[in-house]
């Protein structure tokens, strides 16, 4: 049986290549030239080309009246509220650059984080200053002042020559054009090159030729200045590693606030349903027992009872203090688990290495969610038999991994910001993960097994 975190490899084919191989691959490339003036592809990113042409030409009005004529009211201080708002402004040029991107270019740019709006003025105006996402809003209209209309009409003038000389053969044997030369000698040709008139037919097909050719290179071209764009915009529109660390840590903040309280509630609920109970039940016994020794009655069966009930107290309390912080942790997750893996109704095979030991807090979160694996594999896997590995993985981090021949089928893994977390019943576990920089990765196809590996670091978050 392969260890759940055993460490695959991927190998490289350096077999020769058969000499034939080449002639498909040219065949594609050509396909693929041939086919590229006809795809949607082209003609989306061609209407972007345009779109971008006018909104550069707007945008560099509104950097040029917007800037400039609050920076000169600035001087009268009724200019600096106006400010604020054309900096804030550049958010909403933003949003519609961004929507143009998702569907004429098929971009991934997500929104960045909203604006945090301040309740006093001066706290408003210090927040719109210090707005980075504007900022860089700012900066990405400037530079697309340059793509949209030097570099973006470049292109679009380029594309004109091109269909005029793709369509050049009927537009001189329909309009019949006419150039008189400095002799003033008539040439029936639309185009000249110094002395050189393109007027008989050879030559005005040769015209077209370069022209046709043109129209399978232009897609190219266009694709070349819009992949700018592109990048462009994901550089300067999308969040960046700070704004999507500073979510990652609110959502964490989140989980464990509400990890943190439905632990409490469960410890309220069971010592008020139990302990509590049981306790007021040996006060009563314990006060029957007085009121029968005070009347020179026999009191043993009920101090018996209660010296019972004592002691179940004291189980339930031990046991809440286990799911607090397990007393089997201060020897060390290993013996931890060995705990867990000798209580669990399926049969356990268990097998640790930990050459340097985790910090308490990753010690305490990889227990409880080896803990809520066997649980949810014991009522929901079916399976036979559990492999349990907690192997430290060369990164100053540690893979926490269950497996089990169960029916398999848990919830896939969806990709999140360039990490593995998923939804649903594991939700917990992989909140639990992110709040220390960790990760959760389940794979669980359909007739198992299912395997849930979590990485956490060693040394606990940074």
């Amino acid at each position: 049986m392969t260890d759940p975190a055993e460490q695959f490899t991927r190998t490289t084919d350096r077999s020769p290549q058969p000499s034939g191989a080449a002639a498909p691959d040219a065949r594609a490339a050509l396909l693929t030239l041939l086919v590229a003036p006809f795809q949607a592809r082209t003609w989306k990113e061609f209407i972007y080309l345009i779109m971008a042409g006018g909104l550069g030409f707007l945008a560099a009005m509104y950097g040029l009246l917007g800037f400039g004529g609050t920076l000169y009211l600035s001087l009268f201080v009724v200019g600096i509220p106006l400010l604020a708002c054309v900096i804030l402004g550049a958010r909403v040029w933003g949003k519609i650059y961004r929507v143009l991107g998702i569907i004429l270019l098929d971009a991934e740019l997500p929104d960045p984080p909203p604006f945090t709006f301040q309740r006093s003025p001066w706290g408003w105006l210090r927040a719109a200053f210090t707005d980075r996402t504007a900022w860089r809003a700012v900066a990405f209209l400037m530079i697309q002042t340059v793509l949209g209309v030097a570099v973006g009409g470049g292109v679009l003038l380029v594309i004109t020559l091109v269909g005029i000389f793709a369509l050049s053969p009927l537009l001189w044997f329909y309009l019949r054009p006419t150039n008189i030369d400095t002799q003033g000698v008539p040439h029936h040709s639309f185009l000249q090159f110094g002395d050189y008139y393109v007027e008989t037919w050879p030559r005005v097909l040769v015209v077209g030729l370069f022209g046709l050719l043109g129209c399978f290179v232009l897609p190219w071209l266009i694709r070349g200045v819009c992949q700018v764009h592109r990048l462009t915009a994901y550089w300067l529109l999308t969040p960046t590693v700070r704004d999507q660390q500073l979510v990652e840590l609110q959502e964490s903040r989140r989980a464990a606030v509400n990890d943190a309280t439905a632990t409490l509630r469960r410890l309220e609920r069971d010592l008020h349903d139990g302990t509590q109970a049981r306790l007021v039940s040996i006060a009563m016994m314990l006060g029957r027992a007085e009121e029968r020794t005070a009347a020179g009655g026999e009191a043993g069966e009920l101090i018996a009872q209660a010296r019972s009930g004592t002691k179940e107290a004291l189980t339930e309390l031990r046991e809440l203090v286990r799911g607090i912080h397990p007393p089997a942790l201060e020897l060390g997750l290993g013996p931890a688990l060995e705990t867990l893996a000798a209580r669990c109704a399926v049969p356990v095979e268990l097998r640790v290495l930990l050459p340097v030991r985790p910090t308490p807090a990753i010690e305490t979160i990889a227990y409880f969610s080896v803990a809520e694996l066997l649980t949810n594999v014991v009522k929901h896997a079916a399976a036979t038999h559990i492999w349990v590995a907690v192997l430290p993985t060369g990164n100053a981090a540690l893979a926490v991994s269950v497996r089990d021949n169960g029916q398999g089928g848990a919830l896939q893994p969806a990709e999140v910001r360039g990490e593995a977390v998923v939804a649903g019943g594991l939700s917990g576990l992989a909140a639990r993960a992110r709040a220390v920089d960790g990760t959760l990765v389940v794979d669980s196809p359909v007739g198992g097994p299912t395997v849930v590996t979590m990485y956490l670091p060693i040394a606990g978050p940074q």
